[in-house]
């Protein structure tokens, strides 16, 4: 089976799944494709009793995928794009120091929480697990998904500055969160005394700031032909190359694609680029267009994230864990953004209860469990592969169907 028929079969499960959602259950795409797929399995699981036909074909689709370096090294980079252009630029200048501190060192405080804690957990489970990995989990599942909050909080009708602190937050802490993962598995696979905290700024540095470089770059770039043709059909295809080529020159360069992909959508986003380089023309076809790519990755995302089911060790003790684990990292969230909020609510304005719903309303997504893949067996990673599928399930699942209901009753 190549990976055309492969392609194939998940959009037209994609295609299925998705009608089934919009005809009979109603509810947000992200969370109606992952339910509809997580129940798809579960039924295939039992018909294999009697016939694993379904099963073995289920499971070579996603043994043919490699879903980390699917996620983390093409499709976060459009969908990162996709987000980051139509993210309301005026509000996010406006609340840029907020989202900078939540993205940065929100996440930080979080790993580090999120790490202890799950130590400790771990420790009275009867799983005694290495700190560093549990600082690895910390890394990976701190950081809210960007790919889960943009849809639902579009229909949650959350106030426009506070979806635009969650999406902010989301696009960049992302990035952020990514390299830090990659500091912490360097020094967790070379050893604590194998890299000097030199090194390891180095390596913070060079991610992020060049990441972030890189997009400026591009972004400008892409304006400058943009300003020069008006031809919307070629002007959309400019906004393709800049993504694809952009997320090769990062990885060559070994820098953060996903910060330099928010970067560079920000630019061409903005207002004073859409009013000096785009026709009224060509801003409807690179909205469409990108609106049209981001639902379609999302779509196949969800139904992966569905049936990476059949990756997981079904180990009592783990899903007690992961069960455990979901009011640390709400708690450990709620924690890392206390005092950044206290700072700035007074300047800013901030919206009743902004800590409760930017908790609740930080969806874990694909990249968590992408993240989560990439650990070694060394690192436990059937362990945290099960404690961060059930997180992700129970954000996307439990919280995208209720933020909208907690967003009504106490952001007025």
């Amino acid at each position: 089976m190549d990976y055309f028929v492969i392609i194939s079969i998940l959009v037209f499960i994609s295609a299925i799944f998705g009608y089934i959602n919009v005809r009979f259950l109603h509810l947000p795409n992200t969370i109606g494709l992952m339910l509809i797929t997580i129940v798809f399995t579960l039924a295939v699981f039992a018909i294999s009793y009697f016939d694993d036909t379904l099963l073995n074909a289920e499971r070579y689709i996603i043994s043919q995928i490699d879903f980390k370096t699917v996620l983390l090294d093409i499709m976060l980079s459009f969908l990162l794009f996709a987000g980051a252009l139509h993210t309301n630029f005026q509000q996010l200048r406006i609340q840029r120091w907020p989202i900078l501190v939540f993205s940065t060192l929100g996440v930080l405080v979080s790993t580090f929480l999120v790490g202890i804690i799950t130590y400790y957990m771990l420790q009275l489970l009867g799983l005694p697990v290495n700190f560093i990995y549990c600082l690895l989990f910390g890394a990976l599942i701190s950081p809210t998904d960007p790919i889960a909050v943009l849809g639902i909080l579009k229909q949650a009708g959350a106030p426009k500055k506070l979806e635009t602190k969650i999406v902010g937050e989301s696009l960049f802490n992302d990035g952020v969160g990514v390299v830090v993962f990659l500091v912490i598995f360097q020094i967790a696979s070379a050893g604590a005394d194998a890299i000097t905290p030199l090194e390891i700024l180095e390596l913070f540095g060079v991610e992020v700031i060049g990441g972030i470089v890189l997009g400026l770059l591009l972004g400008w770039i892409t304006y400058r032909l943009m300003k020069s043709i008006d031809d919307y059909d070629i002007e959309v295809i400019i906004t393709l190359a800049t993504v694809m080529i952009g997320t090769v020159i990062a990885q060559k360069l070994h820098l953060s694609a996903p910060l330099a992909m928010v970067t560079a959508g920000l630019m061409v986003g903005n207002d004073t680029v859409r009013n000096s380089a785009m026709s009224a023309t060509t801003e409807t076809y690179v909205d469409k267009f990108w609106e049209l790519l981001d639902i379609l990755l999302n779509t196949l995302l969800f139904v992966l994230i569905g049936m990476e089911m059949l990756v997981l060790t079904f180990d009592t003790t783990y899903l007690l864990a992961g069960v455990l684990a979901i009011p640390i990292v709400l708690a450990c969230r709620y924690i890392s953004l206390l005092l950044p909020i206290k700072f700035f609510e007074k300047k800013l304005d901030f919206v009743p209860k902004t800590n409760l719903i930017m908790t609740w309303g930080g969806l874990r997504g694909g990249i968590s469990i992408a993240l989560a893949l990439g650990l070694t067996e060394d690192m436990n990673r059937d362990l945290f592969l099960v404690i961060t599928y059930v997180v992700v399930v129970f954000s996307i699942i439990v919280q995208g169907l209720t933020v909208e209901k907690l967003v009504k009753k106490v952001a007025v």
